[in-house]
């Protein structure tokens, strides 16, 4: 985490979180979600609109990976000074990019060793790593099966909805949110 952002939450440290406003898609690409394209429905709604705006400028994105983080209940937040932006998932928290020789990469650029490959009874393919679960880029699932055919990988079965309560993690932290909400 940015030693200016640690500085940020020390300074102001009840800022209130936010829910729904940025997105990571199965590709790795985070999206930004305004009330509009909230009204739209669910980032995963498959709704015209609802993913929102991709995100492009390039100091951002680096800003966003270098504070990315899980809390204690499996939501996935980007640390935007002294507040928690929690992350909508399309799929998990990371997407792995893969060189020829199998090293595994996260969208945010960070390395990870591997530890399972995993594949959902639509053929989505998954590894579980160091870091945790990610779903493996499309355009690397063919060096998975180079991997799997040359015997380094050996793929796992698994339900692709078992895997949050699996993996722990939280695919829609405003939808937990809003339930929270309407209980209290």
């Amino acid at each position: 985490m940015d030693d200016i952002v640690k500085q940020a939450m020390a300074k102001w440290p009840h800022v209130p979180d936010c829910f729904g406003w940025l997105g990571l898609d199965e590709r790795g690409q985070w999206y930004m979600r305004d009330d509009g394209a909230q009204a739209q429905g669910a980032f995963t709604s498959g709704q015209p609109g609802a993913k929102g705006a991709l995100l492009t400028h390039s100091k951002l994105l680096d800003f966003i990976a270098r504070n990315y983080e899980a809390d204690a209940q499996g939501r996935w937040y980007f640390q935007n000074g002294p507040q928690r932006v929690f992350i909508e998932l399309q799929a998990t928290p990371w997407i792995w990019r893969l060189a020829a020789d199998g090293a595994v990469t996260s969208h945010t650029g960070r390395r990870a060793e591997y530890l399972a490959c995993l594949v959902d009874e639509t053929g989505r393919v998954y590894l579980n790593t160091d870091l945790g679960l990610g779903l493996v880029h499309s355009m690397d699932v063919q060096t998975v099966a180079q991997r799997i055919e040359v015997g380094d990988w050996l793929p796992q079965d698994v339900l692709a909805a078992a895997l949050p309560a699996r993996f722990a993690f939280v695919r829609s932290p405003q939808q937990q949110w809003q339930v929270a909400q309407t209980r209290a």
